[in-house]
């Protein structure tokens, strides 16, 4: 893969009036109304913005493996985005020029076994969160702002709990967060009876007014999940077992976000675990599933920027 060229070439979601589009959904990021007053308005699909020139790296990580990773580089905050399981460093064609655009240095990479990556050896494999900070260092990233959505988000939490020193804030969207509780994993599973599991991914992870409303942005998601896993992945462990306990330890700021058709982590599950975060705050997306980022871009965009700027320093 070459530096300096732009990874998203979304195959069936035409960039309808590129630098016009771009514009459209930074204005949205700029307003002042709420992410639940969208609803309020007819909703029509964002096209995907222009992107900004990135670099890419392959970053060497322990056993064997390297991450697929891309960076818009510059003097900016930078901002590392944690894809789910059903995407790659690929999911982020809405979130790459907006966050650059607001003066931010936008990271995003594939985990092991996810597009553009090695997996490596099993055996001598770090945790995820151990790749993490390996690439942070890698890319001399120094203190910075992470995001991890839906499986990104177990990950964004072990590393929270790992190296919070390191991070200016951390948000956790549309994801169960690897919660272990018990009484915890009893009430998930309760949401995701047979024979959910047998469902298409598009069903579970993308909400009805979204499969309904944007047929080419369904098409376009799938496209990135089809060729999301490569055939060395393999799951990795944690370095911290994730409680509700672990969590009442966090004291950095933590953003949770979810749609309010997650069938994964809806708004009454996000709320729960909010209250074992010392210092949180907890946003609801409307017309939107597993992958608010995704299906409500302008909306996720706001809440996002707007968390990353309250919490531009450690006090």
């Amino acid at each position: 893969m070459n530096p300096d060229r732009t990874p998203f070439e979304p195959s069936r979601r035409a960039v309808v009036g590129g630098a016009l589009a771009a514009l459209a959904v930074t204005g949205a990021v700029e307003g002042t109304a709420s992410a639940s007053s969208q609803s309020e308005l007819p909703w029509e699909p964002v096209p995907v913005p222009g992107q900004v020139p990135v670099t890419e790296y392959q970053v060497p990580v322990a056993g064997g493996g390297s991450l697929w990773c891309w960076d818009t580089g510059g003097d900016g905050e930078p901002v590392v985005l944690l894809h789910p399981g059903s995407g790659s460093g690929e999911s982020w064609p809405y979130q790459q020029p907006v966050l650059a655009g607001a003066g931010f240095r936008v990271v995003a990479y594939s985990r092991r076994g996810a597009y553009g990556s090695v997996a490596g050896t099993r055996a001598e494999a770090d945790t995820a969160s151990g790749d993490l900070d390996t690439l942070a260092d890698h890319l001399g990233l120094g203190a910075f702002h992470l995001s991890g959505s839906a499986a990104g988000g177990p990950v964004a939490l072990d590393y929270a709990l790992a190296h919070g020193d390191r991070l200016l804030s951390l948000t956790v969207s549309g994801s169960v967060m690897g919660i272990q509780d018990a009484e915890y994993q009893d009430l998930t599973s309760t949401l995701q009876p047979d024979p959910f599991g047998d469902m298409p991914v598009e069903f579970k992870e993308l909400g009805p007014s979204y499969r309904g409303g944007d047929l080419a942005g369904v098409a376009a998601w799938l496209d990135i999940h089809e060729r999301a896993k490569t055939a060395d992945s393999f799951p990795q462990s944690s370095t911290n077992t994730i409680t509700w306990a672990a969590l009442e330890t966090l004291t950095l700021p933590v953003q949770l976000i979810t749609g309010d058709s997650d069938l994964y982590s809806p708004p009454s599950v996000m709320r729960l675990n909010a209250q074992h975060l010392a210092d949180v705050e907890t946003h609801v997306v409307t017309e939107a599933g597993h992958n608010p980022h995704w299906e409500q871009p302008a909306a996720w965009n706001r809440l996002l920027i707007r968390f990353l700027r309250r919490h531009r320093t450690r006090s």
